[in-house]
Order: C-alpha cells, then structure tokens, then sequence
C-alpha cells in the first residue's frame, strides 16, 4: 500500500478521535478552523517581502504599540485578522482573546456563540521575521463558564489543567502543526500539493533527560541568586557538580525552541529576571504570557511526557487573575525541570532558614 494511501489527516485523525468519544463535534470544527487559519497564515509568512509583509505595522507615526507594550509586526496584525475572522462566524466559540488585544473579542450578535473560548498569540517570535527565522501560531482551548451570552474576561482566567486543546504551528522549512487534545502530542505536516495537514508523527515523547538547554544568555547579569547558580553549574560542564557537558541553543522564538525540545529533549527557560520589578506585579512577574504561550505548551510538553514549572510551582496549577498575566517558564525534559526547580525550592529554604534565625 503506498504511503499517500495510509497517510492520515488531520481532518480524519479528528474524526477518529470523535468516534472514540474524545472530542465532541465542536472541539473538532473548532481545530480545523484554526488549523485553516494557519495555513493562511503560512501562506503569507512563505511570501516574505514579496508579499510586503515585513516590518513594522506602521501608523503613519511610526510603529503600532499592542497592550504588551510592543512594536507590532505587520505579520502580528495580518495573523491576528485573519485568526479572528475564520473563527467569528461557525458557531462554536463563545470568545477569543490575543495577545496583541487588550480585551477579548466576543462573537458577534449576528452569529450563533458556542461553548468554548479560543486564547492565541498569533504569531509568536514575530520579531524574526524581517531575518527569515521560523516563527509559529500558539492556542489554547477552554470551556466557557455559564451562558456562552455572558462571556467576559473573568470567563478566561482558568488554569492550565482546565484546557482541552492546545496547540501550535510553525512555520519553518515545513509547516507543522502540533496538537494535543489530553491524549498526546502529534505532529502534522502541512502537504503543501494536497493542501491537508497529514499526521507525520503520534504521541511525541521528549526523553527524561538532556545535555541541551535554551535561555538567552545575554540576561543573565539579572537573574536571581538560584537561576545564577543553577546555569552555572551546566556552564561549568564535565569538571563541575553536573558532570556533563551541556550546550546551548537559542533561537529567540519560542514555538522554534520548544518544536527543537520536543522532537530530541532539553530544557526552555525564560526566568524571572531583576528589570521585571518584584514579581508582585501579574503582569510583571516573567517575561512570558501565561495564558498565550505558557499554558499551552506546558499542555504539549507534559502531554508529550516532559514537565513545565515557573521554578517553583507547575505552571499548569496557576490560577490567572489577569489575562496577560505574565510567568517564568521551565520547560521540558522532566529530569532537567526536577533539577532547575531543585535550584530554587532550596535557595528558598535558605533564604527562610536565615530569616528565622535573624
């Protein structure tokens, strides 16, 4: 039998899914559509300046500003649109949020609401485009709490182990969308002549242990104390406690990094750091979105076998109580994420022996 015979697609691995009683009609349609999207989106991120979409989003004063305080790509505006447009009118959302919008977009009076809510950062690692570095598309999927007609922002803020969806496209030499609905992490590769995301690989494993690590050096003059030490200790290689000698990887886009973690192991740290103020502050507290970027890769890293924590606590057990609430992010090999959150938890147990003693 040749292999365009057995491939199976996405629309048919969902369906199977369904007939399993994993999904239910909704959660399915929901999927495709924003799987849809993404090949849109692949599309004109594959155009590059031929389809003058680098640079900034301008406004005639210069670059655009998003509520993260950001200079907006015009890949971040075009990914946005097209990600609210495919999902406004199919009946089976109540809401969206994005990171580039400050409130959630709530479906239209003209068309039916449904009962989930649909989170996204449209096109993360935007600031590789203008260079051609891969960048992707990252959702999370949750159930609106009471009447669909009522939806706000307190309807969002839910924690990561409330999510039953979670997934993301990169858009690299190939397109992939990696998915997870509770049961795994799969990997589906876009059939550009076929235009079909066709299943490439089943229940993804990221192995327990790692000699790679990915953080961006250039901040470690602002880490805190158990951070400092922990990288120091991978730094220092074979001659030091470690044992091992480890290497670094760091593409500056976290769909890129974390597709690199899960397909051959290591650990994605982007820590809390000394310019983010005293991590009091939700919005302050990391440099990653909870609910955009830190959930539901969490979702796919432990779906996928890994583990994911802020260095102190799963990220997954987070209440948010904003919607761009912010966190340090550890993610991926789990005996590595054992090890950093080791770092801290006795850092913290020091610290508190001192005070007690004082």
């Amino acid at each position: 039998m040749s292999q365009a015979s057995t491939a199976r697609s996405l629309t048919r691995f969902l369906i199977e899914e369904k007939r399993e009683g994993r999904i239910n009609p909704d959660l399915r349609l929901l999927i495709e559509v924003v799987a849809r999207a993404c090949k849109t989106i692949a599309v004109a991120v594959g155009k590059g300046a031929l389809g003058g979409v680098l640079g900034d989003a301008g406004t005639g004063n210069g670059a655009s500003i998003n509520v993260q305080g950001e200079a907006q790509k015009k890949l971040d505006v075009i990914a946005n649109d097209v990600l609210l447009e495919a999902n406004a009118w199919g009946g089976h959302l109540a809401a969206c949020a994005s990171e580039e919008m400050d409130e959630p977009f709530l479906i239209p009076d003209a068309y039916p609401r449904g009962n989930y809510l649909l989170l996204f950062d449209p096109l993360d690692g935007s600031s590789n485009i203008d260079v051609n570095v891969s960048v992707g598309t990252i959702f999370s999927v949750l159930v609106c709490p009471g009447d669909a007609q009522d939806v706000d922002t307190q309807s969002f803020l839910q924690p990561g182990t409330a999510q039953v969806a979670a997934g993301y496209c990169i858009y690299g030499p190939s397109t992939m969308l990696v998915l997870t609905i509770g049961h795994g992490t799969h990997a589906f590769t876009l059939d550009r002549e076929q235009g079909s995301f066709v299943l490439t690989q089943r229940d993804m494993r990221v192995p327990d242990e790692t000699r790679e690590f990915a953080v961006n050096m250039s901040n470690q003059r602002h880490w805190e104390a158990p951070m400092q030490a922990y990288v120091g200790d991978l730094l220092a290689g074979s001659e030091g406690v470690r044992g091992n000698d480890f290497n670094t990887r760091w593409i500056a886009s976290m769909v890129a990094d974390v597709h690199r973690i899960l397909t051959r192991g290591g650990i994605f740290i982007y820590p809390w750091d000394s310019r983010l103020g005293t991590g009091t502050d939700p919005c302050k507290a990391g440099k990653l979105r909870l609910m955009y970027e830190a959930n539901p890769m969490s979702l796919l890293i432990e779906q996928a076998g890994g583990a994911s924590t802020n260095g102190r606590e799963r990220i997954m057990d987070i209440t948010p109580t904003h919607l761009h609430q912010r966190v340090p992010v550890f993610l991926g090999s789990r005996a590595e994420v054992a090890m950093a959150s080791r770092y801290h938890h006795e850092h913290d147990m020091a610290r508190a022996s001192r005070f007690n003693d004082a």
